[in-house]
């Protein structure tokens, strides 16, 4: 059957219009190979990338100032190229055919940077309400479905729940941010997360504050540990 839709209906890459490349359905390898990957040295809790050249294991200066609330943040690639361009058509442009080709980045980051950790759910950072029904979905918990059944790990809603309608994080400082994000989270019903081991899953981190403020409500609800993946780093 996808054989026929490709005939009848060729998949061309989101970058240069060319055919795509397996694994991925819309990306291919030449836009793929361009993509700016989140590669060390970078800080061991948050991932943040560091220029120059670092030969041994550090912490960065924000979370040495501030321990973050979640045991670990890593992210696939930064937020340009045809990364961008995808996560952009996924938030923006009802792009939830995209969401296969996220996961697959996902995973493969997954694979490479927590190889010894296993997780017991995957929590997609949650929109509220008001946002969500106006956006019609939340592309997080696409993300997070989509990876959640490639790895054989559940994905079920309503374990973190955004309590406060914040104003987007776009145009805000950092400071702004934490601001913006504070106590506005809130983790489900009582025990759904006792002793679990949350994946939190985005589509982008930049300052942190969104999953840390997720963190935070997460392990207040019960959960051991949190650990943040996201496709890009802003």
């Amino acid at each position: 059957m996808q054989g026929l839709l490709d005939m009848l209906y060729p998949r061309r890459c989101i970058g240069c219009g060319g055919p795509p490349a397996e694994p991925y359905r819309f990306i291919c390898w030449d836009c793929w190979s361009d993509a700016r990957k989140v590669e060390p040295p970078f800080c061991d809790r948050c991932g943040d990338p560091v220029a120059g050249a670092v030969d041994h294991g550090f912490i960065c200066y924000a979370c040495s100032a501030e321990e973050p609330a979640f045991d670990g943040a890593r992210s696939a690639a930064r937020y340009d190229g045809v990364v961008g361009e995808a996560l952009r058509r996924l938030k923006y442009g009802n792009g939830l055919w995209l969401a296969p080709d996220m996961a697959e980045i996902l995973d493969r980051c997954l694979r490479a940077e927590y190889p010894a950790l296993a997780f017991d759910l995957v929590v997609p950072v949650p929109l509220h309400p008001v946002r969500r029904r106006s956006r019609g979905y939340n592309q997080s918990a696409a993300l997070a479905k989509a990876l959640g059944r490639r790895i054989g790990r559940p994905a079920p809603s309503g374990v973190l729940r955004r309590i406060h309608p914040t104003a987007t994080q776009t145009n805000l400082t950092a400071k702004q941010r934490l601001s913006n994000v504070q106590n506005a989270f809130q983790s489900g019903r009582t025990g759904r997360l006792d002793g679990r081991r949350v994946l939190l899953v985005d589509d982008v981190m930049t300052t942190g504050a969104t999953v840390n403020a997720c963190a935070k409500a997460l392990k207040k609800g019960g959960a051991q540990s949190v650990h943040v993946l996201t496709v890009a780093r802003g």
